[in-house]
């Protein structure tokens, strides 16, 4: 999530308006959803997708979302995608969509789940859930990056991204058929870049392969830990970035149609670009984009090695308050920039959710924002080398171990964006302009993230929430094994 270091300063200029304090009503623990066996014979699945992109890109301002505000698109490489996966054990099917966007807010998730609501009905879904590819290319869906103090998110394009999602989803519901779902993974190990320490990123690339049984095209879904950014900050023109080359050149060799997501991007993850600094001058950024995204559907397409799943889907979805201490996305939100729902605990805070779901034995964690890999597979800094001095003992214990399983499936970006989460012993903030400016720390190490966070207390609260659903999930099992 890219910041506006100017935000509040502009916003406070126009806006003295205090936020109304609405009292955060107690979450209770959600119920597990375990499937102790196959539930069907085999999975029913079906895929969906739509263009999502303006009639009237050419002449009203769209502003791109990323790196800087007020960047209104100038023409069309590649239109953004609605992607959508239909996926059922036998017990009702589950939606999973993906967006060609930077990042959606939990509100908007909410909100399209609501028009969503019909096609649930009568297809029996029993979930959906909203990713986000983290596209910088695309149209602004926050707000964040439009002509300051005046949001970017466009109604006329929300409403069309809402209509994409839809269609798609119904289009996966109308192609649903019957076959085998398998889990296949590969390491990737000269893709990725991480440009602030510790030096951690999975490079591991999960594809989940599902194979109809009257032979029609295959229907994947791929995951992988990188920012969608490859065209960088120097683009005007909108673009699915490089997963869409990913997709397109997957379907062009196997006919598979793919759902792509990202995984723990914060830190921050990016694809590695050769010759940099030469192809932007040269202006030739898309050629690289398009052979990033060639390249890693390269990675996808050579699985061998795979793992059959039986048709069992296990799921909870915990809700949970993330408190807010940055007062850049208090104001923004405050003013109508970004539409969040705010309440009071007493301190400020946003409501999100988390989710913990198994696809036989393949645990899935699906995270609203973006996570420092640290805090989802360890090596936190040490004192020596952290920002406050402190070591690894003040940050939360990593994710998959709280999951216990090094095999988990982490997702970024799921059901809501909350932007990055650090590990607090790395938190560091400028001292006279904090969240505004970027802070230089005692190791002379740039703090750019924090200014994009919603403060140092999420990484506990994320981490909170894992430990009570986790124990939900064992306590689920051990009582259904009791009872045979």
């Amino acid at each position: 999530m890219s910041a506006v270091n100017s935000l509040i300063e502009t916003v406070i200029k126009v806006s003295s308006r205090r936020a109304s304090k609405t009292a955060a009503p107690e979450i209770g623990d959600e119920r597990f959803f375990y499937a102790p066996a196959p539930v069907g014979e085999r999975y029913v699945a079906g895929y969906g997708k739509r263009a999502v992109l303006p009639d009237d890109i050419e002449t009203k301002k769209y502003y791109i979302a990323g790196y800087s505000e007020n960047n209104p698109a100038r023409g069309v490489i590649d239109p953004q995608y609605a992607c959508a996966l239909w996926l059922d054990d036998g017990a009702g099917g589950i939606l999973f969509i993906s967006l060609d966007v930077v990042g959606l807010l939990q509100r908007d998730v909410c909100a399209l789940k609501t028009q969503l609501g019909d096609f649930c009905r009568l297809s029996g879904c029993r979930d959906i859930h909203v990713f986000s590819t983290h596209n910088h290319a695309g149209i602004d869906t926050m707000g964040l990056w439009g002509p300051l103090p005046r949001t970017g998110r466009d109604p006329k394009f929300m409403r069309l991204l809402f209509e994409g999602a839809k269609n798609a989803a119904i289009d996966a519901y109308q192609s649903r058929r019957p076959g085998r779902l398998f889990a296949g993974e590969t390491e990737v190990p000269d893709m990725q870049e991480d440009i602030r320490l510790p030096e951690v990123y999975s490079k591991r690339l999960t594809r989940l392969r599902f194979a109809p049984d009257d032979g029609s095209n295959e229907i994947w879904l791929v995951n992988f830990a990188s920012h969608s950014e490859s065209l960088q900050g120097c683009n005007h023109l909108v673009s699915a970035d490089f997963p869409g080359y990913l997709r397109e050149h997957i379907r062009n060799v196997s006919g598979a149609e793919t759902l792509y997501t990202v995984g723990a991007i914060g830190g921050m993850i990016s694809m590695r670009v050769p010759d940099e600094n030469l192809l932007r001058r040269e202006h030739r950024l898309l050629e690289s984009t398009r052979a990033i995204g060639t390249k890693l559907a390269g990675y996808a397409l050579n699985i061998t090695d795979e793992t059959e799943l039986a048709p069992r889907v296990s799921r909870i979805t915990q809700p949970f308050y993330v408190p807010v201490e940055n007062p850049l996305l208090t104001v923004a939100a405050q003013v109508g920039i970004i539409g969040v729902d705010r309440y009071f605990l007493p301190e400020p805070a946003v409501r999100t959710q988390l989710t913990y779901m198994e696809l036989d034995s393949l645990p899935l964690l699906m995270l609203p924002c973006e996570l420092f890999p640290e805090l989802a597979y360890g090596g936190c800094l040490s004192a020596e080398g952290s920002a406050t001095g402190k070591g690894p003992e003040i940050d939360p214990p990593a994710l998959l171990d709280t999951v216990g399983n090094e095999k988990t499936v982490v997702f970024g970006l799921a059901d809501d964006e909350l932007g990055y989460v650090i590990p607090p012993n790395d938190f560091y903030l400028h001292p006279d302009k904090p969240y505004l400016d970027k802070g230089i720390d005692r190791l002379g190490r740039r703090h750019y993230e924090e200014t994009n966070s919603a403060g140092p207390k999420t990484a506990k609260a994320i981490s909170d929430t894992l430990i009570r659903v986790m124990d939900t999930v064992n306590k689920t099992k051990q009582a259904k094994e009791e009872a045979k």
